[in-house]
């Protein structure tokens, strides 16, 4: 797998290239944007905390 990073400072362009490359989905192509990764990899780090139950949560939100 390979990843590529393009930046683009024209909304117009960056339509256009979005438009182009949603016809190569269906060849394996995944579109991700950058804020959705950097989400992902503070979800994953967070995959290994210790968990309470929410009924506990609640008890000690004050």
């Amino acid at each position: 797998m390979q990843t590529l990073t393009i930046n683009i400072q024209n909304e117009t362009l960056t339509e256009k290239v979005l438009w182009m490359l949603e016809h190569f989905k269906s060849d394996g192509l995944e579109i991700i944007s950058r804020e959705d990764i950097e989400d992902l990899k503070l979800l994953k780090s967070t995959r290994d905390e210790d968990t309470i139950l929410f009924e506990d949560y609640l008890k000690n939100e004050n």
